[in-house]
């Protein structure tokens, strides 16, 4: 009898991450305030309850000795996740230090998970390794742009407006998030390459037994043979 098919997977875990990023890149995309207690308050809810995701993979989905790399971005995503959530810490040096640093760890973390998956043939393992490195470039683009950075502009009928270091920030941040959400979102509704590879196996498994059978009958045969010739 075979075992029951789990009703938590790493599909699953894979769409709530896509989810929830959506809902962060959603909530900066559609605010005209791109200051840093609004980019650390949704960072902060994000960061949360994807560490919340991380740990229901860890505990329902993979296997002992596998769980390592989830464990370790909940840690780090929880730790971020409680300093961005102070309002009295929310301040644009706070925002470039913690989400830089989140960025970069994590994506570190995800990478090298993803290298590893990847010797195992993991499906999953080309994932991690995109996630991985959108972290890194997402902590990298943050660490060069300067926090005092202001920069006035204008638009012609339209007005002086006023670019600063942490709106670009923020806005990178938010355009992480949503380039994740569909990635995610389509990693986890696309069959896996696993999947396909045992649906197109199966049928030339199940052929495969007639010529052991073939093969058994014709010994049978000629071991009756030699025994009626003696």
């Amino acid at each position: 009898m075979s075992a029951p098919a789990r009703a938590f997977t790493m599909r699953n875990v894979q769409l709530l991450r896509a989810l929830f990023a959506a809902v962060a890149a959603l909530m900066i995309t559609f605010s005209s305030d791109h200051s840093a207690p609004v980019g650390l308050s949704v960072f902060s809810g994000f960061v949360l309850v994807t560490a919340l995701i991380q740990v229901l993979a860890a505990w329902l989905v993979l296997p002992a000795g596998s769980r390592w790399p989830q464990v370790l971005l909940a840690a780090f995503g929880i730790i971020a996740g409680m300093a961005s959530g102070v309002p009295a810490w929310r301040s644009d040096d706070l925002f470039f230090v913690v989400v830089s640093v989140w960025a970069i760890v994590t994506g570190g973390v995800e990478f090298l998970a993803g290298i590893r998956a990847r010797r195992t043939a993991d499906p999953l393992a080309r994932d991690a390794i995109t996630i991985g490195a959108l972290g890194i470039l997402l902590g990298v683009v943050l660490l060069l742009i300067p926090a005092g950075f202001v920069q006035e502009y204008t638009i012609d009928k339209a007005g002086t407006f006023l670019l600063s270091g942490i709106i670009l920030g923020v806005g990178m941040f938010g355009g992480y998030a949503a380039i994740v959400a569909v990635f995610l979102g389509i990693a986890g509704l696309t069959p896996k390459r696993a999947d396909a590879v045992a649906a197109a196996t199966a049928p030339h498994a199940a052929v495969g037994a007639h010529p052991a059978t073939a093969t058994d009958t014709d010994q049978s045969a000629a071991s009756a043979e030699r025994g009626g010739e003696r």
